[in-house]
């Protein structure tokens, strides 16, 4: 048996670690979020368009879309503190160097880079946590976990956008130099000693391969799908079909082969599916809503992108406070009940959204994003609690990198999916406004000759009306999509309830 499996940490080098390893989670769940909100600075500053600035967040998607898959191969090869350690490290000099890029294809390259080094950080962390605390607090350390994956969502457009507001764009990347030296310093320091068993694991260099064709071309399709008017361009076409073909062949190359790059055989468990469905969709609602909100603001409401992330910064303060106390209760209380929670809080948030209108305030934007803070701070414990109930120990860093995985990949799909559906939403309501709104009724006659009273044209009149009902439009689209996820979040609850009960608070460590 490895150190790694013996007694765990305690007191502050426990403390420490954790917070080391908090911070390598954060690091990569903010650097997937945090360029969004900055893209139209970027694009600016290196001179190119913001259709093209969208490869800077592509190139990292489709990269970490391939790496996260073979964590359970590289941490099966060169050991779980290993990996994640040089994974953090090669990470931080990732950072630097996209801060330091010159134009565009260099940018792209170092974001490539980037994101194919940090696949191990999320699922390393996760195993290591898991390995440092006793069997009866693991619902301790992966509450840590998700609260440092929930806060990064919330805080990327946040701190993306004040340093596009007030600093150089670099920073977005340069930040994470100074805490990834601390979080690779500390880990390596602290669990060197506590290196998992290694095993001359051969490389599945087929399915890898398979893999990373397929990804590639599925995130080209969910990302690009929309500026190409999706299957009305061929090259989407072509993608979507390079990707479903690959993507049967590798399913059908890595159930056969001996030593898989990625071991589906764990979908062969009842909890482990159903978690990961439930898991991804969830995940999927909350990160279209994520994305649909501010964007919504800042288009449509004058929102600068400080503003729009500071509505969503109460969710993450919820979600931080009450985290802790959920972890300590959930050994205590069934996974199904406290993911039933989650959903209902995420439903109530979603409803209470599609009641916006465009002259609510700060706080009416603010209030749902506190319900939405409760159902942070349960979703992704429970979550996680019964996708690893049953799973062999050896077996967990394989298991939250395809449960990372898919999570990944289903939120690149939502992001596509809520984007596409409200513009189509808005182009349905506006004609709808404008079949109720023409120049043959006496009220569009009386609204131009009102706006002509004070001073202005005819055409500025139609203009106005017209700027209205746009705003109007993309408003109602905007609560028919809050409205939808709503009832998505609660047809989870009853897959929920297909998953047996996770056994108590028996708990895992990284390997054996």
């Amino acid at each position: 048996m490895s150190d790694a499996a013996q007694a765990p940490l305690e007191g502050s080098a426990r403390a420490l670690i954790a917070f080391a390893l908090a911070l390598g989670t954060f690091m990569q769940v903010l650097d997937s979020t945090i360029a969004n909100v900055s893209l139209p600075t970027i694009a600016g500053n290196l001179g190119v368009s913001a259709d093209q600035g969208t490869w800077v967040v592509t190139s990292f998607a489709v990269a970490n879309g391939v790496a996260v898959p073979l964590t359970g191969w590289l941490m099966g090869r060169f050991g779980v503190v290993r990996t994640f350690v040089v994974s953090v490290a090669l990470f931080t000099l990732a950072s630097f160097l996209c801060g330091m890029a010159w134009n565009l294809n260099s940018l792209i390259a170092f974001r490539v880079f980037q994101g194919a080094v940090s696949g191990p950080m999320i699922p390393g962390s996760q195993a290591l946590l898991i390995a440092i605390f006793p069997p009866d607090k693991r619902s301790t350390a992966l509450g840590v976990w998700s609260m440092t994956t929930l806060i990064g969502p919330v805080a990327g457009p946040i701190l993306g956008g004040y340093i596009s507001d007030n600093y150089h764009w670099s920073w977005i990347f340069l930040i994470n130099v100074p805490v990834g030296i601390f979080c690779a310093m500390i880990c390596w320091r602290g669990l060197k000693s506590r290196e998992t068993p290694t095993r001359k694991l051969p490389i599945d260099s087929i399915g890898v391969a398979m893999l990373v064709i397929w990804v590639g071309a599925l995130q080209v399709v969910l990302d690009k799908g929309k500026d190409a008017d999706w299957f009305s361009s061929p090259f989407i076409v072509v993608a979507a079909i390079v990707a479903g073909v690959v993507f049967l062949a590798w399913l059908i190359w890595e159930m056969t082969d001996r030593h898989p790059a990625v071991d589906l055989i764990m979908f062969r468990r009842r909890n482990f599916t159903l978690g990961t469905i439930a898991f991804c969709l969830g995940y999927a609602v909350f990160f279209a809503n994520v994305l649909l909100m501010p964007l919504w603001m800042q288009t449509q409401l004058g929102y600068t992108a400080t503003w729009a992330g500071l509505v969503a910064a109460p969710s993450g303060m919820v979600a931080v406070l009450l985290t802790p106390i959920v972890a300590r209760l959930s050994g205590r209380i069934d996974a199904r009940v406290l993911a039933t929670v989650a959903f209902i809080a995420f439903a109530t948030s979603f409803f209470m959204r599609s009641h916006f209108t465009t002259n609510d305030s700060f706080w009416v934007y603010t209030m749902p994003l506190l319900v939405q803070g409760v159902a942070m701070s349960t979703f992704f414990l429970a979550m996680l609690t019964i996708q690893l109930d049953g799973i062999p120990p050896e077996r967990i860093p394989s298991a939250t990198g395809i449960s990372n995985f898919a999570r990944i990949t289903s939120g690149s799909f939502a992001a596509s999916l809520i984007t596409t559906m409200w513009d189509r939403r808005e182009a349905l309501h506006q004609s709808r406004l404008a079949d109720h709104f023409t120049i043959f009724q006496p009220r569009y006659r009386d609204t131009i000759a009102h706006l002509q009273a004070l001073g202005a044209s005819a055409q500025q009149g139609a203009a106005a009306i017209t700027r209205q009902m746009v705003h109007q439009a993309y408003l109602l689209a905007a609560d028919d999509l809050f409205w939808l996820s709503g009832w998505i979040a609660l047809a989870m609850i009853a897959l929920i309830w297909f998953a047996r009960r996770p056994a108590g608070s028996a708990g895992h460590v990284a390997a054996d």
